[in-house]
């Protein structure tokens, strides 16, 4: 098997990390790397933001403002380290939102599995509160732009023994295109 495919196979999501986390500098590489995903008219409609320290605070705030609630949740606290995934909306009539929108889901995928094999443990994370104003101000985004949702990103936690991933059925998914 190849490379690619063995990580791809291995890929699975770590919903406790430890306080480790890699470096601004190592991140920028991994986003290098996933930068590089399919991408129509090379638009790169998408941007990532880097949450650490207090800015996990802040955005526990947001998230408690857009539910309504007091204080500041938690929610943020559970990785050292959130990458938000912004889609980032580009006017053309070339390439239409939703695509844009699959530009940015594919950048965060593939760096996500680029995270994953380099040895960090990886999350993604969404809500009803991603698309609400007060976590969108936090995060100082645009009219053209929508959050996706936050990797969370932290140490592989050491196990007592491994745990196994489903494997997917790929005959379920695929099939050729009906005749006539």
């Amino acid at each position: 098997m190849s490379g690619a495919l063995d990580a791809a196979l291995a890929r699975r999501s770590w919903s406790k990390v430890t306080d480790d986390a890699p470096t601004h500098e190592e991140l920028l590489d991994f986003v290098a790397a996933a930068g590089r995903v399919a991408d129509h008219k090379s638009l790169h409609p998408w941007r990532l933001i880097e949450l650490r320290g207090a800015d996990r605070q802040r955005l526990g705030r947001a998230i408690n403002k857009a539910e309504g609630d007091k204080g500041s949740s938690s929610k943020p606290m559970r990785a050292p380290l959130l990458i938000a995934v912004v889609a980032s909306y580009g006017k053309t009539h070339k390439v239409p939102r939703w695509e844009q929108e699959a530009v940015a889901s594919g950048v965060a995928h593939l760096l996500s599995l680029v995270l994953d094999e380099a040895g960090w443990g990886v999350f993604w994370r969404t809500g009803d509160y991603t698309r609400s104003k007060a976590v969108a101000k936090a995060h100082g985004l645009k009219k053209n732009e929508e959050l996706l949702g936050w990797l969370y990103v932290g140490g592989k936690p050491k196990r007592s023994r491994p745990t196994r991933r489903k494997g997917v059925d790929a005959t379920r998914f695929v099939s050729r295109m009906p005749q006539g």
